[in-house]
């Protein structure tokens, strides 16, 4: 079989097909970015707004999509037996904490971690480390741990930050158990260490037998390139969707309706939902509805909700692992843990 990212399997001779979602919905977000930068637009006009809309998330988002790119550049040269090793071999509570602190300190955006995700997946890492690892990551970075202080406060950045990490820890072990009880699929990447294997002795042995050279560098960013193309294209037709949808909601009335109440936290559920943004771009939104809103059981709803039920997320679990049923199971197992902290919060917080 080809690796997760491919379009077809090894030893078919016919061309893949054109990714007609990543060409179409690139060709649509580099011409309404350059549109904006030529100022061809009206600013009022509603072509101006969507360029407008366009050029603020292309330059949300594009940090994000290099440095994963970058990570995930490097990890492909990464022996599998490294990645196991480093996140605990086979099921149980070690992985799944590894896999949950490797994405709190991860400094990726949500758009970034996919790719790494992805790519910890196809090296072998279990189904419950890998959910564990996107759980936990698209907001807990350091540089948006900072920007969450400034906006909601350290007592609350603290706790959403811990809140988060006990979902991400607590769906590891319930995504393990489903695979060992064979409702979900095994990992067909998934391999054993040998019993005397030990990371530091191979690690520098590794290290002292690669050349770095521009060939190796140049071979590196080719495949980090190669395999972030299934998450490039789900970010972009996210940007075209959340321009759209930044065109028909106004912001003020969005924000308005959003209080500590049950009809306020199935709202930011809703909007949460089908509003495709980054995690720095859903900060200041969540930010607003903590202080403005006063509803900081909705402010963590909506952060957690653009991991649980993210589009982009559930199109690139389910192109990694090929398997909609471990997609569909991404929001079925978190999202009651989120509301029940959200609403928890809601009532006895606030």
């Amino acid at each position: 079989m080809s690796n997760c990212c491919n379009t077809q399997e090894a030893g078919q001779s016919k061309s893949p097909r054109p990714d007609y979602l990543l060409w179409g919905s690139l060709s649509l977000t580099v011409l309404a970015y350059v549109l904006y930068l030529m100022n061809v637009f009206d600013p009022q006009s509603q072509l101006g707004l969507a360029t407008e809309s366009v050029f603020e998330l292309v330059n949300i988002v594009w940090w994000g999509l290099v440095l994963g790119i970058l990570l995930l550049a490097a990890l492909s040269k990464v022996p599998r037996e490294f990645v196991i090793s480093l996140l605990g071999t086979g099921t149980g509570f070690k992985g799944i904490i590894r896999a949950v602190l490797g994405g709190v300190l991860l400094d990726l955006c949500s758009h970034g971690i996919l790719m790494v995700g992805a790519k910890l997946y196809e090296r072998g890492a279990s189904l419950g480390q890998v959910m564990a690892f996107l759980i936990a990551s698209p907001w807990n970075s350091f540089s948006l741990t900072i920007i969450l202080i400034a906006l909601i406060g350290f007592y609350w950045t603290i706790f959403f930050i811990l809140a988060s990490m006990a979902i991400a820890f607590i769906s590891g072990i319930i995504f393990d158990a489903l695979v060992d009880r064979g409702v979900l699929p095994q990992n067909p990447y998934a391999i054993d260490l040998p019993a005397d294997f030990q990371f530091l002795p191979q690690a520098k042995k590794r290290l002292s037998l690669i050349r770095y050279d521009r060939a190796m560098i140049m071979s590196m960013l080719k495949s980090g390139v190669i395999e972030s193309r299934m998450v490039i294209r789900w970010i972009l037709f996210g940007v075209l969707l959340a321009t759209a949808i930044r065109l028909l909601l106004d912001v003020d009335t969005f924000q308005a309706y959003f209080g500590p109440t049950l009809f306020g936290l199935s709202a930011t559920l809703f909007f949460a939902t089908i509003i495709e943004v980054c995690s720095e771009g859903s900060a200041p939104v969540a930010g607003d509805l903590l202080t403005r809103a006063n509803a900081p059981g909705n402010s963590f709803a909506f952060l957690m909700a653009g991991v649980s039920t993210d589009y982009t997320e559930i199109m690139v679990l389910k192109d990694a692992t090929k398997s909609w049923k471990i997609a569909l199971f991404l929001p079925l197992i978190t999202l009651p843990q989120v509301l029940l902290i959200a609403y928890f919060v809601n009532t006895f917080a606030v």
